[in-house]
Order: C-alpha cells, then structure tokens, then sequence
C-alpha cells in the first residue's frame, strides 16, 4: 500500500538527560546532537533515538500515565509516499506536516506517529564467514548497532490496533501469539517485524521495549556483556526467539521501557504464511543463556555466578 520502508526515529522525553546520554553511549549509538535538554543517537545507518527534556516543547504531548516515549517515527521512500499517508489518515483523525513534509497524527491507541522521508545511509551489514587466515573473533572487535530495528507496545485493543496498521498503513502481519497480539512489518521491508502489540490491562499501556538490529548473534553477545559488564542490569537474555528467529538480550533502561539487543530477524515477503501460537516460554524462545562468570576450563567453576535474567 505506502513503501513504509523501516523505523526511522524514536523520540523520548525524559528527566534524566545525562543518564539517558550515557545508556544510550554505552549501547553502542553515536551521539550527533547532544546538548543539556537533549541529544540525537544513531546507529551505523543513522537511523537514531532522540531524547529530549520531558517539558521541552519540541515534543508531542505525553500520553497519559506514561510520558517518556512520545513518538515513532516511520521513514519511507518519498514525499508522494507522504501526502498519500496523510490523505488515508486524514480522513478520520488530526495531521500535522512538519516543515520538511513529515507527517504527524496519532493511532488508535493514541500513540504519536510520525513519517518523513528517510535519510538512512547503506551499511554492509551481511554476516560473512572470516576470510582465510584471519580470525573471525578478536578481542576488542568493533560492535556497532546497525540499524532501528523494531518497538513493542502494550495496547489495550490490539485487534482495534492490527486493523488501522493494516488498512489504513498497509501494514502485514507475519506471526500472532493468539490473545495476545501481532507480529507487523511494514511493505517496504522484509523484516519479520517493526511493530509487535501486547494486549495488556489500560495501566500498562506504553512501550514495552524497543531495539536496534546488531551485525550477528556474535555481535549480540559482545555488546551484552560489554553493557552487562557496565552495571546495566539483565531482564531477559541471552537467547533466541522462535517468531522473528531474531537473536536477543534485554536490558533494563531509564527510558520507561526495556532495551534489546538483536540481530539475524527471518525475512519475508507476500508469500509468508502468518503462524498463530499461544505466548508460552516455549513458544518465546529456541534457548536461553544464563551469564556467569569468566572462568579457565580446567579451573574451578565460577563461584557464586547467577543468571542476569529474570
């Protein structure tokens, strides 16, 4: 329907700017724009996050209960792409175009959603064995996030919320944990999503987490114990989902909301026949690591090592 072609920006509002600036330096995103009411964060691609101060008028109003993420915004391919999302949506609902064309209105479910023409830069990002002679891991080896990957949010009518995407965005579902809610990848992409909602009581609704596509499962691996290492506190990780394939490690943050690391998501295009599943540990994940402590083979185990999930 709309060449919706990924996740362009993801826009806080937050009280902490410089803990915020730190977590997002210490995930591996380049600051571009830093200031002391707010900053801009990219990947290798310059797709970014942007935090500024929660009272800072730049940003759309907080949803009620819940005021740190303000915005996602969509990057496609060109500014026809723009005025006919804005034509769709404005027939029902408020739009706002930025001076850069942009376009700016809210879903079902009250979230800010904006579009703009993309400015994402080409990455070699493919996973390629290491070339004869060299080794493919190195101590020290750059892990660089490549590119915004997807966000998850908890919704309180996900049915009311797969339809807008759907018909009114063009929006495809891939996978659904039944009762629960949908897998979505815009048309653009072969992703095997940008956009998963979690039914959940009204008090939970929010963003649930958001991520950046890494290089590999490798690269997965470096930047979690890198931030673990750090003092950032594991929730879930690492492993692998069994919907998406996507490798993942998850991570506490100041931002409201989890924070994931992921890498090698399954790709699709119109062929793909969506699965429905229930949303059980078995169904959520192919394996899981527990991190312990460094230790030599040979040597004693590492005493007192705990998972770093929970």
């Amino acid at each position: 329907m709309f060449n919706i072609v990924g996740l362009e920006e993801l826009v806080f509002g937050v009280e902490d700017i410089k803990g915020c600036t730190q977590y997002l330096v210490d995930y591996g995103l380049t600051p571009v724009v830093l200031s002391e009411v707010g900053g801009r964060f990219e990947a290798a691609d310059g797709t970014a996050v942007i935090i500024w101060r929660s009272d800072h008028p730049m940003l759309p109003e907080p949803m009620t209960g819940h005021p740190s993420i303000r915005e996602s915004v969509y990057g496609v391919d060109n500014l026809a792409t723009l005025d006919a999302i804005a034509a769709e949506v404005g027939k029902d609902r408020d739009v706002r175009r930025g001076a850069d064309g942009s376009v700016h209105f809210r879903d079902e479910e009250g979230f800010a959603l904006g579009f703009k023409v993309t400015r994402r830069r080409a990455i070699a990002s493919a996973v390629r064995a290491a070339p004869l002679d060299q080794a493919g891991v190195l101590q020290g080896m750059a892990v660089v996030p490549q590119t915004l990957s997807h966000v998850v949010y908890f919704v309180r009518d996900y049915a009311r919320q797969e339809r807008f995407y759907q018909e009114r965005l063009g929006f495809i579902t891939t996978d659904t944990f039944t009762g629960v809610g949908p897998f979505m990848r815009a048309a653009g992409s072969a992703d095997h999503h940008q956009v998963f909602f979690i039914q959940t009581p009204p008090f939970l609704n929010g963003v649930e987490h958001f991520t950046f596509h890494f290089q590999s499962g490798t690269h997965v691996m470096l930047a979690g114990t890198h931030f673990a290492n750090k003092g950032y506190q594991s929730f879930w990780g690492p492993g692998r989902h069994i919907f998406g394939s996507n490798w993942f490690w998850y991570f506490n943050s100041p931002f409201g909301c989890k924070v994931e690391f992921d890498a090698e998501m399954d790709q699709h295009d119109d062929n793909w026949v969506a699965r429905h599943a229930p949303m059980t540990a078995d169904n959520a994940q192919l394996f899981l690591f527990s991190q312990a402590e460094k230790f030599v083979p040979g040597g004693p185990p590492p005493g007192g090592a705990k998972a770093t999930h929970v």
